[in-house]
């Protein structure tokens, strides 16, 4: 088992602790200047050290180098705890994989102050996290990573969710990490004009569905607006009640500040500003 962490010593011992199960756990850290390579290590992780790049090339990176020992590789960042029943679902499915299964879909709860965001946050949301190590690749996606990219083989399902504490660093940290978040995505769309996909909202394939709808977003005037209404309204995110309310305001929030900076990206464009 993989994990990527920079400065998590508020999340690393609860991760790596849920994977006891595991034969292995290596943590790949990004130069970490708090406890997290000492509590990783206490609780029975290898460390090693990485520049991090990106989500998908931290993950490739630790496929290739990280002296894995096993066959199949479950990735997790620092902030997702793996359950029993979630071990117990991989445990079954990679005795049963045949040869032609080269990657496993998973999905994951995100909590925010204790409340599952069942709806608000669109669960499930399939993400590609299992993979046969040397068979299926990460791929990068703005800040993030193609959430289910194209494989060489099968695909199998695990619907045994994860858990994820995105905001267990706190409010102060999500925020910060999301305006960063927000100028990589803005970049990212500056560049990709003509590469957009919003016909992929008619795929019966859900996750090739919000990649189009993502791609339709990027076109619409009053984002944030369109973004709330979408998780809040069309999503049932009002039946998280009040944090499930919040949040679809923060992402709403989110989509605006790509929304400027993208403007900013393209002004300075226009003038040839360096």
């Amino acid at each position: 088992m993989v994990v990527l962490a920079k400065n998590e010593e508020i999340n690393i011992a609860r991760c790596v602790d849920a994977l006891a199960w595991a034969d292995e756990v290596v943590v790949v850290d990004d130069a970490s200047t708090d406890a997290t390579v000492a509590l990783a290590e206490r609780s029975g992780a290898r460390v090693v050290n990485h520049p991090f790049e990106s989500f998908a090339g931290q993950r490739n990176w630790a496929l290739d180098h990280a002296g894995l020992r096993n066959e199949w590789v479950l990735m997790l960042d620092a902030d997702e705890v793996s359950t029993a029943e979630f071990a117990e679902e991989i445990g079954r499915a990679i005795e049963s994989a045949g040869p032609e299964v080269v990657a496993f879909r998973t999905c994951r709860k995100t909590m925010l102050d204790g409340v599952w965001l069942k709806y608000s946050d669109g669960f499930p949301v399939w993400i590609m996290r299992l993979v046969r190590r040397g068979r299926a690749r990460f791929e990068d996606s703005g800040h993030g990573e193609v959430p289910v990219p194209a494989v060489d083989g099968d695909l199998g399902t695990i619907r045994a969710p994860f858990i994820h504490e995105a905001f267990s660093r706190g409010m102060d940290d999500w925020w910060m990490r999301h305006v960063r978040y927000a100028g990589r995505e803005a970049k990212r769309e500056c560049g990709q004009e003509r590469d957009e996909t919003p016909w992929l909202i008619f795929s019966l394939d859900a996750s090739r569905r919000r990649r189009g709808l993502r791609s339709l977003a990027r076109r619409v005037p009053a984002r944030g607006a369109m973004r709330f209404f979408y998780q809040y309204i069309l999503m049932g995110g009002f039946r998280d009640g009040p944090t499930g309310r919040r949040f679809c305001r923060m992402m709403a929030c989110y989509e605006s500040i790509i929304s400027i900076r993208k403007s900013e990206s393209l002004t300075v464009d226009r003038n040839g500003d360096p």
